[in-house]
């Protein structure tokens, strides 16, 4: 009997929907306290997940929801820096409108 794989699924910090694990990208805040991008889910740490659109990146920070995941202070040069790697990495361009 062939059972059918179970997809992981994470919530987006920004937007706040349930979306495939895959499909996110995961913020990382390390044991010392350092917070990253962690494109391919590896990085040892505490996981926050966001879509691949800089809006919801955008959303997340203007209502401080990965301060409240990790209980502390993100400088805003850090979440320049975490815009433009997501912009490198190719991230879905904000919609206006």
């Amino acid at each position: 009997m062939a059972g059918v794989k179970k997809i992981p699924m994470r919530m987006c910090t920004g937007c706040g929907e349930m979306k495939p694990k895959k499909e996110l990208v995961r913020v990382v805040r390390s044991k010392e306290g350092e917070i990253s991008l962690d494109l391919v889910g590896k990085k040892p740490g505490r996981g926050a997940y966001v879509c691949r659109s800089l809006d919801c990146l955008k959303k997340a920070r203007k209502a401080r929801r990965l301060e409240r995941g990790f209980s502390c202070k993100i400088p805003e040069e850090l979440y320049d820096a975490m815009e433009a790697e997501m912009a490198a990495a190719g991230a879905v361009p904000e919609v206006k409108g």
